[in-house]
């Protein structure tokens, strides 16, 4: 296998530019929210739209494009993206409601001594239903797209 042929794996480069996508849209959504640019919002997970849900959703629907709707690798990329949508929307968000809940505790805590500090725990690690449904579309508009311009 000559490894520059990973480059020409328009699955994969699909998939890619849609959690580049979100990762950057993430970016300009903060902007316009805080007039200040947050570059560390280009690696970190949660927020909108979901990267999670535009990589994985790129990658099943180039897969379906490329090899056909009908086959078993469509199928387990369907089955995988579910999954990691879930885990986006469900355990990891609530792991940030939670880590909300004990930045609460800990500030209450602080404030009535003092002379304690601890770092704050981060909040935003999953997403709201909406974020992933626009991180899904998302990947697949790019995934589309990819294909479009690629060509066979």
């Amino acid at each position: 296998m000559n490894p520059v042929e990973v480059f020409q794996n328009r699955v994969l480069i699909g998939a890619l530019l849609a959690w580049s996508g979100a990762q950057t849209f993430k970016l300009s959504i903060e902007y316009k929210r805080t007039r200040s640019w947050d570059w560390s919002l280009l690696l970190r997970a949660g927020g909108m739209p979901s990267s999670h849900s535009a990589l994985v959703t790129a990658a099943a629907h180039g897969i379906g494009l490329t090899g056909g709707f009908d086959t078993p690798l469509f199928a387990m990329s369907v089955v995988l993206s579910m999954i990691v949508i879930y885990d986006a929307t469900g355990i990891r968000r609530q792991a940030g409601q939670h880590a909300e809940i004990i930045n609460s505790i800990i500030k209450d805590f602080i404030e009535g001594h003092p002379a304690r500090s601890q770092g704050k725990l981060r909040e935003v690690l999953g997403h709201s239903p909406l974020e992933a449904f626009i991180g899904a579309v998302l990947g697949i508009a790019v995934a589309q797209i990819v294909y479009s311009l690629w060509g066979s």
